[in-house]
């Protein structure tokens, strides 16, 4: 007799908005420990060489996975966070919690209100449901696959930008300072901001008409910021220009290109122009 070694079938997981008023009661929650923590006495460390992790981050990771996780895994909606231990059966899954506690944590942690927490609900490598609060803002970020990308309840739109001459682009600190933008873009306008998922945000806002990186992003840096800036009408892609899939094996993207569909070719072709001549991801 033989096996049938096909994956099993899973069930849809339904309308997402059933679980919206769980999602923002959560995060709330999650805005409120990170404001008590902020600019005060903070333990922090590092978890690896350059990447800092401080106690708001355990505690609200310790809190949105009692209250997202604990609430809907019965439903069979899994678990991936950037501060707890990978398992492996997410992989298995109808859908899983991709979250990060705190995004932009050396800002929070030098008191910089350049942070977020996000939270994407992802289903066959897609996200449907996403969050993205900066608490020390009071912006709440959130999209629905399908219903449009909104900031505390008003509706987002990309900027109508086609050129890169006169673009205004975000980029990370750390990397600007090892592999300064402005000699990629000499005609952009060049900002430095922290959070990853805070940049992709903004450009969903209008308030960037782009994000480049060559580093790498790991799922829960991009699963939310992504469903915001593609229902705001941007284009979120890894460094080779390919369409952003989640919840794989190994959650690590080649680089990030948030933009305004007008930039998107230019920009994939300014991404393989750094691979070309050496660049690398951090």
């Amino acid at each position: 007799m033989e096996t049938d070694l096909r994956p099993a079938v899973r069930p849809p997981l339904g309308d997402p908005a059933a679980l919206e008023p769980l999602l923002r009661d959560a995060i709330a929650e999650a805005g409120a420990i990170a404001m008590r923590h902020f600019r005060q006495p903070c333990r922090r460390w590092d978890k690896a060489p350059g990447q800092p992790v401080t106690e708001a981050d355990v505690a609200i990771d310790r809190h949105l996975k009692a209250r997202l996780f604990e609430a809907t895994r019965a439903d069979g909606i899994a678990w991936l966070s950037e501060e707890t231990e990978d398992d492996p059966a997410r992989l298995e899954a109808r859908a899983v919690w991709v979250v990060d506690p705190i995004d932009g944590t050396r800002s929070f942690a030098e008191g910089r209100p350049e942070f977020t927490i996000s939270i994407a609900l992802v289903e066959d490598g897609t996200p449907r449901l996403a969050a993205l609060l900066n608490p020390a803002k009071d912006q709440l970020f959130w999209a629905e696959r399908g219903k449009g990308a909104f900031l505390n309840g008003a509706k987002l739109e990309v900027t109508p930008r086609v050129e890169l001459k006169g673009a205004k682009i975000a980029v990370s600190e750390g990397e600007d300072r090892k592999h300064p933008f402005r000699s990629v873009f000499p005609d952009a306008e060049v900002v430095r901001i922290g959070s990853l998922a805070y940049k992709m945000a903004l450009v969903a806002a209008g308030r960037f008409d782009a994000f480049f990186s060559w580093r790498r992003a790991r799922d829960w840096d991009i699963a939310a910021a992504a469903l915001i800036l593609e229902e705001a009408g941007g284009r979120a892609r890894d460094g080779l220009g390919c369409a952003l899939r989640f919840n794989e094996p190994d959650p690590v993207h080649k680089g990030t290109i948030a933009c305004v569909p007008g930039l998107e070719a230019a920009l994939v072709a300014v991404a393989g122009s750094g691979r070309s001549s050496g660049q690398k991801g951090a």
